[in-house]
């Protein structure tokens, strides 16, 4: 009796065991090939769902219908114009012929390494014939007045090309015609390229540095040369109109003063129309309080008007 339900138990293992092996799932992302003997077998299956296949003859491959990304490594490359930078660009692509990719590549590993070997060579060819400007702006750059007038651009900023012959997008572009020309035989399909860093080697960031930071003391020392001239000519502008404010004020002085001058003729001329001898006599006085001191000594003559008042007090 046990050996019985031991060979049941053993019989359902095996048939669970051979379901397991013959049933397979295919999900919506996924395309699969059946392989028998080392030889892929009818078409691709691309319907989702539960499928079938002979237990322990056949074989199962999957491989991905979604879009997949190939990451460069960093790279050391120079400019047309030697400047050495050091750059790493991004793939997207897809298995376009399922079949030929698992003859040719057998295995996403295997197609990233030929996606190496493609993508490193033309991205070299293409970024060492290509100008810095070209790699790191659009074709469609340009600057703007006022990035000019405070000092965001500089004037050698400004003078490489405004509009390069080909921008970073044109030139990415070129880079997957390229690659595309080389990846069919693989079963691939290079869907874009974008160059995700572009920086200088350490020795040109130095000097790049150093470059930028003249340039910055140079923008600054242009804003403290305005400013001071600005400050020379507010200045200026502050000394005429202070001169001339002086002037109208000394201009006015005379005038009240002549007015006042003349105000003062007409008093002493009607003092002296009234009393010409008084008139004379005091301003006589005004005379000897302006020029007689305590030890001042005199010599008039015994006729002058200036002694007669003199001699008029002693006789007294």
């Amino acid at each position: 009796m046990s050996s019985k339900v031991a060979g049941l138990g053993a019989l359902i293992a095996l048939l669970l065991i051979t379901v397991y092996s013959a049933a397979f799932t295919v999900g919506e992302a996924e395309q699969a090939f059946i392989i028998q003997f080392g030889q892929l077998k009818d078409e691709a299956i691309t319907t989702p769902g539960l499928h079938w296949k002979w237990p322990f003859v056949q074989e199962l491959r999957r491989l991905d219908r979604r879009l997949l990304t190939w990451e460069g490594d960093v790279e050391q490359i120079p400019t047309l114009g030697r400047e050495f930078i050091l750059m790493d660009a991004t793939v997207h692509y897809r298995i376009a012929n399922p079949r030929l990719f698992l003859e040719s590549v057998r295995d996403e590993r295997g197609a990233r390494s030929r996606i190496d070997d493609i993508l490193n060579a033309v991205v070299r060819d293409k970024v060492s014939g290509a100008k810095l400007e070209e790699i790191i702006r659009s074709s469609d750059w340009q600057v703007h007045a006022h990035a000019m007038e405070d000092g965001i651009v500089t004037e050698r900023d400004a003078a490489m090309d405004l509009a390069p012959r080909r921008g970073r997008q044109e030139l990415e572009r070129e880079i997957l015609e390229a690659a595309q020309a080389h990846v069919p035989s693989y079963g691939i399909e290079l869907q874009d390229v974008h160059i995700k860093r572009v920086n200088y080697i350490d020795s040109v960031r130095q000097q790049v540095e150093s470059r930028i930071i003249a340039e910055r003391q140079s923008i600054a020392e242009r804003f403290r040369s305005e400013g001071r001239g600005r400050s020379e000519e507010i200045l200026g502008e502050m000394q005429k109109e202070l001169q001339a404010i002086r002037s109208e004020a000394a201009r006015r002085a005379e005038e009240i003063r002549g007015a006042a001058d003349a105000q003062v003729t007409q008093i002493y001329g009607r003092a002296y129309s009234q009393d010409a001898e008084f008139y004379g006599f005091l301003k006589t006085l005004e005379a000897y309080r302006q020029t007689v001191g305590a030890n001042t000594s005199l010599m008039f003559s015994a006729d002058s008007d200036f002694y007669r008042h003199l001699a008029s007090v002693r006789g007294k």
